[in-house]
């Protein structure tokens, strides 16, 4: 398992949304590069980023925000937000993405979704965003009506190899995760997923850690940045479970 601090990047800023609401922002970082190098230093070796200015409009316009983080550290990008062609995969692959994450395609445009992972493979993930078991689109602001879980197996059965899950109401909230709804999951999907929404702290670390091989990675972003996670502690807690198994 390992731990990917998010950076949300909304006009340019690094920004987190409460239950992904636009009209609740949160500024945290004019500077989204400088806060890369902040979670570099602090341990960190993988970071997810979120373009929400294209999540919601479907035209990533933060691409070379995107390259400059790549650029001036080590981390490993994953990448999502607006990804709807396979021309926005290559520009972000290009801009030097490890994963880029696909969430509203995977809804509106199962072709595609099916030949970006053709093309693509281990370099995507699926972004599944849901509520209520349903799964959301367009910037989590509207409601797909297919079941989070059905688009789980459909997806694993195109070749996807990666999910990112993401519980909508508890994102940005930090109230907690809830173990059985990754575990759920990832049952649902037949391999690890990347747990998203709601950490608040060690103990969330701790009981993904204790869901073992469902578990691929853990995304924190508010956590962090109010300071009821320390990714430098955070890191060193996982680095040791590996070295225990």
């Amino acid at each position: 398992m390992y731990l990917l601090p998010a950076i949300d990047i909304l006009d340019g800023k690094a920004v987190r949304l409460a239950k992904g609401d636009y009209s609740r922002v949160t500024r945290y970082n004019d500077d989204p590069v400088e806060q890369a190098l902040r979670f570099e230093e602090a341990g960190a070796t993988w970071v997810h980023i979120v373009d929400l200015d294209g999540a919601r409009t479907g035209v990533s316009s933060n691409a070379a925000i995107i390259e400059r983080i790549v650029a001036s550290t080590s981390l490993k990008a994953q990448v999502g937000g607006g990804v709807r062609s396979l021309e926005a995969i290559e520009r972000l692959i290009s801009a030097g993405a490890s994963r880029v994450v696909l969430g509203t395609a995977l809804v509106r445009d199962p072709g595609f979704a099916a030949a970006a992972v053709d093309r693509y493979g281990d370099a995507l993930a699926a972004g599944i965003d849901a509520k209520g078991g349903e799964a959301a689109v367009s910037g989590w602001e509207e409601g797909s009506g297919v079941s989070a879980h059905e688009l789980a197996r459909s997806m694993a059965d195109s070749g996807y190899g990666h999910l990112v899950y993401t519980d909508i109401s508890r994102d940005g909230m930090r109230t907690g995760l809830d173990p059985e709804a990754y575990r759920s999951m990832a049952a649902a999907f037949g391999r690890p997923v990347v747990a998203s929404g709601g950490v608040a702290g060690m103990d969330d670390i701790r009981a993904m850690l204790g869901l073992g091989d469902a578990i691929e990675g853990v995304i924190a972003g508010r956590a962090l940045y109010e300071g009821s996670l320390d990714l430098a502690e955070a890191c060193r807690e996982i680095a040791q479970y590996g070295k225990e198994r």
